[in-house]
């Protein structure tokens, strides 16, 4: 097969072909994480800054598993790759995708054993941290539900790693769309109940969030075993068999990006816990904010994922120059988009904020005025938000990981979370500083992480192929 890169404009049809989907999947997923929130804040101020304080521990217990499953997408990339350069004929880099899938799948489950186990105790880790006991046992009692959606869900991050790598994102999408439509309705009669019945409250909804990732997972094995030729890979037969070899690459690939995501979820996480130091309006406005920053995000997401998978199959490929340009149009492609909504979130702050509101609530008024004045922040480094997720996804496509570890470290927690505590607590602007101090950190990851693959694309341009293939 010929292994030329691809023209510009090509490129970047190619690019948003594979990226829409994926985009929409990640949509789609945090759409219900936002109707929980909206639920939640109809259902009550201290509801929502409970499941608010669980939701942040839940994705920081989430984030060293996840990463181990975001590596099965650059190991297959590659694996498709070197399979298109020798022809497409030799059926190794068939095997050498079931390999990777089976291995991220064991290295993730095995993750998750102690992120399990802290999880059950969320409410004791949670007063630990400083929190007030009532928010702490409505979080713990959230996060006992939805604990039991981690296994299915990391499952499900593995396959469509899979899918994307195949250039079969459809399938995702269609699931993700399918419990989107499921969980609204679900989750409602679980918070609020029906017909006499009281509902569970924050319960519900952690309970609403386990099933629909148990959904997502079944309905996704059910269409790729009907598909003829996704079925071919048997990519759960004999899963009991562990593959070393291949468990390690996984795990020298994934524990720096799980490393990489404990410090951006970390960071965000722990600006929650700052927030309950101000107490439940300060919580329930960073909810808000978060939720409505994280929608906007899931869209360089899902191209940062294209070109994982776009920039991995050309270093498979030996394809330099066409990696690097994969790299360069994703990254434009996400920057064009955060501009938009970094305009978006400057002008409808306000308007915003009401959505996530029940005008009745008496702290409805207050916690609008604060919500506002931080997607007003969240507006200004929307761009270098995108910059950074899509160059750390570039780069994951030649499985370099580890320097992009060391650069959202000193990004996050070396920049972003000092000057926030500095700027709340000790120069007293209060919650919009952690915010500010957010900004900053996420401004010096983008300029890293741009800067490195800068330099390692330009690098290997002209060479036969990246050290990563």
């Amino acid at each position: 097969m010929e292994t030329r890169g691809l023209g510009w404009w090509d490129e970047a049809w190619a690019t948003i072909g594979l990226a829409w989907p994926l985009a929409l999947t990640n949509l789609s997923q945090h759409a219900m994480a936002a109707t929980h929130a909206l639920i939640l804040g109809w259902f009550s101020t201290e509801a929502l800054a409970s499941g608010t304080l669980g939701a942040n521990l839940y994705w920081l217990m989430m984030a060293p598993a996840l990463g181990v499953a975001f590596a099965a997408a650059p190991v297959m990339a590659q694996a498709r790759g070197m399979g298109q350069r020798r022809g497409g004929a030799a059926r190794g880099w068939v095997r050498e995708m079931r390999r990777g899938a089976r291995s991220a799948l064991v290295a993730t489950f095995i993750l998750l054993i102690p992120s399990l186990l802290l999880l059950w105790h969320g409410e004791a880790v949670l007063l630990a941290l400083g929190q007030e006991p009532a928010l702490a046992a409505g979080a713990g009692a959230y996060l006992r539900a939805m604990m039991w959606g981690l296994v299915p869900f990391s499952g499900f991050i593995v396959l469509r790693g899979f899918l994307a790598a195949m250039d079969r994102p459809g399938p995702a999408l269609w699931v993700t769309g399918a419990a989107v439509i499921v969980n609204a309705p679900l989750a409602w009669l679980l918070v609020f109940g029906a017909y006499g019945w009281p509902g569970l409250g924050v319960v519900g909804a952690g309970l609403a969030s386990a099933l629909a990732d148990l959904l997502m997972l079944g309905a996704l094995l059910v269409l790729i075993a009907r598909d003829r030729r996704l079925r071919r890979f048997r990519l759960l037969g004999r899963f009991w068999r562990i593959d070393w070899p291949r468990l390690r690459e996984v795990f020298r690939i994934g524990l720096p990006i799980s490393g990489q995501m404990l410090m951006e979820v970390g960071v965000f996480s722990a600006a929650a816990l700052a927030m309950g130091w101000f107490g439940a309006v300060a919580v329930a406005a960073h909810a808000i904010a978060l939720q409505v920053s994280a929608l906007s995000f899931m869209v360089p997401m899902g191209i940062g994922q294209a070109a994982t998978a776009r920039v991995g199959i050309m270093a498979g490929r030996g394809d330099a120059a066409g990696a690097w340009r994969a790299g360069w149009v994703a990254i434009g492609l996400g920057a064009g988009f955060m501009l938009v909504m970094a305009a978006l979130f400057v002008l409808g702050a306000r308007p915003i904020a009401w959505a996530f509101l029940d005008v009745a609530e008496p702290q409805a008024a207050a916690v609008a005025a604060m919500a506002a004045g931080l997607l007003t922040i969240a507006g200004l480094f929307q761009l270098t938000d995108g910059v950074q997720v899509v160059a750390a996804g570039a780069l994951r496509g030649l499985k370099d990981t580890q320097v992009p570890m060391l650069m959202a470290a000193l990004g996050y927690w070396g920049v972003g979370m000092p000057v926030g505590l500095g700027l709340a607590v000790w120069a007293g602007v209060g919650p919009a500083g952690i915010w500010l101090g957010l900004a900053a950190g996420v401004g010096l990851v983008a300029g890293l992480l741009l800067l490195r693959w800068r330099r390692l694309s330009v690098a290997s341009r002209d060479e036969e192929a990246f050290a990563g293939a």
